[in-house]
């Protein structure tokens, strides 16, 4: 997107421990990428409400709907960010889960950063990044789409979401704008 879109704002909420580098650079490229202004604020401190003991993983769909009871009226999208491992109850685990054309979106980074070496780190950093324009990309109305490079492609695995780009396709970009236009 081109040019910063004022008075609107899309909120970066970190849960837990997750690095301040880590919330900023989000905010950064969110900010880039869709054009709205950003601001890290956290909503939500513990999640404990949405352990499944059982599966030793929370449930993203509850943290949801906590987000968006808590959001701030003059905030459009909120991209929540955990360390803890999520899932929704048809799958194992998902690296993180939106609201379709709703508010809040959750990224996990526990399945997206796989080592402390410097290109494990800087790998994990673009992946969380991808996965985080990719669930707000949901909240904007965006579906899953069939190119591969495309960053609304579903990612199975990790090797999934290094193939992908760090761009929407052409068909997604017009499907943003429309919405995006809706907005402002």
């Amino acid at each position: 997107m081109v040019g910063i879109i004022a008075n609107k704002k899309i909120l970066i909420a970190p849960i837990g421990d997750i690095p301040h580098w880590v919330s900023e650079k989000i905010a950064k490229e969110i900010k880039s990428f869709f054009g709205f202004q950003t601001q890290i604020s956290q909503l939500i401190d513990n999640i404990d409400f949405a352990l499944d003991s059982e599966r030793n993983q929370y449930s993203s769909s509850k943290i949801l709907d906590l987000l968006d009871k808590n959001a701030p009226p003059d905030c459009i999208k909120i991209v929540a960010i955990t360390e803890k491992d999520l899932f929704i109850p048809i799958l194992t685990y998902v690296y993180g889960e939106a609201r379709l054309n709703g508010r809040p979106c959750i990224v996990s980074i526990q399945r997206l950063v796989t080592g402390l070496e410097l290109e494990a780190v800087s790998k994990g950093y673009k992946r969380i990044v991808k996965e985080a324009i990719h669930e707000l990309g949901h909240t904007f109305n965006l579906r899953h789409c069939k190119d591969p490079a495309c960053l609304m492609h579903y990612c199975r695995n990790l090797e999934d979401v290094d193939r992908k780009t760090n761009q929407y396709c052409r068909y997604c970009n017009i499907l943003l704008s429309d919405n995006i236009r809706d907005i402002v």
